[in-house]
């Protein structure tokens, strides 16, 4: 059976890194144009002896979402026998799936598995050791890195996560922001008595208790990338917190801590 652990890693996988995919489907033209006209679901499912653990990505006309939990006559499935097992191929290591149902994919649906596991290789920019070789790259892992954070950390909190429960439950309703000077690159999350909702864009409705700029695409890479913590980051001016401190370097920890589990 899977650890507490495992369990928790895998809904940060499933629940805020894939959601991500969406960003190179809309912001890339070749990865836009290969999946223009796709209706299909590929499923991602690991075994347990809790029950099975997945989650399953669903094209409809070039339009992306991702279906939490096990859909019925998926056109691929990748099947896992553990959830360790799915937690470490998401995050770049040698564990593949099952090749029985990749075969028959093959034979069946051969250019959506070739665009599908292009997809995959897409996700490894969040890798903090992932380096952009194009401007064009850099602005992708900024954006979908502080995509699959600011999800993260609400899905931390709706886990159950004792840390991150303890810290939202004092709080009244407060919005941390990040954005990225210059760019249309934002995303908040919302925390109050407890709750939390990641979101896309600058929240409008009230100003953020924190708010983390980052003055450019380049100066974000390395803190996003953990080659220096928050703090140092704001000593050599690469983000400003306005807002409190305090929270802000609060926030920037668990945020080292989501890039430790999926590492």
């Amino acid at each position: 059976m899977a650890t507490e652990k495992e369990l928790l890693t895998a809904r940060i996988f499933l629940r805020a890194a894939l959601p991500v995919i969406k960003v190179m489907i809309e912001d890339d033209p070749k990865t836009k144009e290969k999946f223009q006209g796709v209706n299909a679901k590929v499923q991602f499912a690991a075994h347990d002896a809790a029950g099975p653990v997945g989650a399953c990505l669903k094209f409809t006309d070039g339009v992306f979402e991702v279906l939490q939990g096990v859909e019925e006559n998926p056109d691929i499935t990748f099947s896992f026998p553990s959830v360790a097992r799915m937690n470490a191929m998401f995050a770049g290591k040698p564990a593949l799936p099952s090749l029985g149902p990749l075969l028959s994919a093959l034979f069946r649906k051969p250019v959506l598995l070739i665009n599908v596991f292009g997809l995959l290789l897409g996700l490894k920019i969040l890798m903090p050791n992932a380096k952009p070789k194009t401007p064009a790259q850099a602005r992708m892992k900024v954006k979908m890195t502080l995509y699959m954070i600011s999800t993260a950390l609400s899905q931390l909190n709706k886990a159950g996560e004792p840390d991150m429960v303890k810290w939202t439950s004092k709080q009244p309703e407060r919005i941390y922001q990040w954005s990225v000077d210059g760019e249309d690159i934002a995303c908040y999350l919302k925390i109050k008595a407890g709750m939390t909702k990641a979101g896309r864009g600058l929240y409008t409705r009230r100003k953020p208790f924190v708010h983390m700029r980052f003055s450019s695409v380049d100066n974000a890479l390395p803190v996003l990338s953990n080659a220096v913590d928050t703090v140092q980051a704001m000593t050599q001016g690469l983000v400003v917190n306005e807002g409190s401190p305090e929270y802000g370097g609060k926030i920037g920890d668990f945020m080292q801590r989501i890039a430790a589990l999926v590492a």
